[in-house]
């Protein structure tokens, strides 16, 4: 058992510092009371790792603009890297934190989503291709959210089914609604997203009914 010189204790385990005073134990030691972490170790390293990547990307794309003056051809005016910067940014404080454990499946996709189509508009935007990713490719993702969505309601088996039928249900209708009350003319995508929304709404209901019930009653202590 190790000793602590200037506390005057004796420690257990093989710790090297003192819990007290952080001084040097002296000693030998004795097995380690507490298994060491190596899955927790591993996934520590990987997020360094990456954390390190995206952060040399971010500086290195500021520095060729702001000090090489590199632009895009065709988009001179264009601060490609501050965009490049948000989009590290999403990537490094937004998805990553996705995947912390205790974050529901519906929630984990959704979010997703959104963060990665409001970049896109963001960079439609400066890069003129806006009109084609908001008639296009904002609710050809959606309809892959919705999609999604419904696969999880399906094979849920923890009681969550209610969440995923009301992501689909804002996700599909809500975008749809924001269009009519604009006057704007509403494009296909966005029709099937709203059509496809209420049909797979429709059948987590007939599939999943009486869990949809048996949860609304837990929830609202009906």
């Amino acid at each position: 058992m190790k000793k602590c010189l200037y506390c005057k204790i004796e420690v257990g385990g093989d710790l090297e510092k003192c819990p007290l005073c952080q001084s040097k134990l002296v000693g030998e030691p004795e097995e380690p009371y507490f298994p060491k972490q190596a899955n927790l170790q591993r996934r520590s390293l990987y997020y360094k790792i990456q954390l390190f990547v995206v952060w040399v990307l971010a500086i290195a794309g500021l520095s060729a603009e702001f000090l090489f003056n590199f632009k895009i051809p065709g988009f001179p005016k264009v601060h490609w890297s501050l965009i490049l910067f948000l989009w590290l940014f999403a990537f490094e404080f937004g998805i990553m934190r996705q995947f912390k454990p205790g974050t529901g499946s519906a929630r984990k996709v959704t979010s997703m989503a959104f963060i990665i189509l409001v970049l896109l508009v963001i960079t439609s935007y400066f890069f003129n291709f806006w009109r084609f990713t908001l008639g296009w490719v904002v609710p050809i993702t959606i309809i892959g959210d919705i999609i999604a969505n419904f696969v999880f309601a399906m094979i849920d088996k923890q009681g969550n089914t209610m969440s995923y039928l009301l992501t689909n249900l804002l996700v599909g209708i809500v975008p749809y609604i924001i269009l009519y009350f604009l006057g704007k003319e509403t494009p296909i995508p966005w029709i099937a997203c709203l059509i496809l929304s209420v049909i797979l709404f429709i059948g987590a209901v007939i599939f999943k009914g009486r869990m949809v019930l048996n949860e609304i009653q837990r929830r609202f202590n009906i």
